[in-house]
């Protein structure tokens, strides 16, 4: 005997984020996706391809990995996790990437959302154009030398930018 599906009530909802809750927890959801990737993006040249870019729902600028929501928009359903994130990749920084290895998926925040991220490792880099997003989007992009890297973290946060975690957990697991 299956056991029963919770009720799910939905509070709220728009096309890009809804609002539920099973039982006494609440909890957001993308209505078109529970998938988002990153990429640690790696020159051959051994520098970390960084973006950045304002981020309103903390209203501060952030220095992050490459990132994109998985089959968010009609045009890329049914794509791969590795083709989106060779898709974003391009789109954020300009860089096509030769090899796409997946590190690791894990949930982004088990308590809030029902997405999971998957985190790749980007290698053997060519440069296409020179980046900044699609439509909307203000994206610098910043090559930072993998010696470095750690100071210049350090050195933007210490400029009032927040560092987006998965730039470290995709270190960690690409043993960088």
């Amino acid at each position: 005997m299956q056991p029963l599906m919770p009720e799910i009530e939905t509070l709220f909802s728009t096309r890009w984020l809804a609002m539920y809750r099973i039982g006494t927890w609440d909890f957001v959801r993308r209505p078109q996706t529970d998938a988002c990737v990153g990429i640690l993006a790696e020159t051959p040249e051994q520098e970390i391809v960084l973006i950045e870019q304002f981020r309103v729902p903390i209203q501060r600028r952030v220095i992050e990995i490459p990132a994109g929501l998985v089959g968010d928009e009609a045009e890329f359903a049914g794509e791969s996790l590795a083709e989106t994130a060779r898709r974003e990749l391009l789109e954020e920084t300009g860089y096509a990437a030769e090899s796409m290895e997946l590190l690791v998926t894990s949930p982004t925040s088990a308590g809030m959302t029902s997405e999971f991220t998957n985190l790749f490792h980007a290698t053997h880099l060519t440069r296409q154009h020179d980046g900044g997003g699609v439509a909307g989007e203000d994206i610098a992009v910043h090559l930072v030398p993998k010696a470095n890297l750690r100071t210049w973290l350090k050195q933007k946060e210490a400029e009032g930018l927040a560092i987006d975690f998965k730039i470290h957990a995709a270190l960690w697991a690409a043993g960088i």
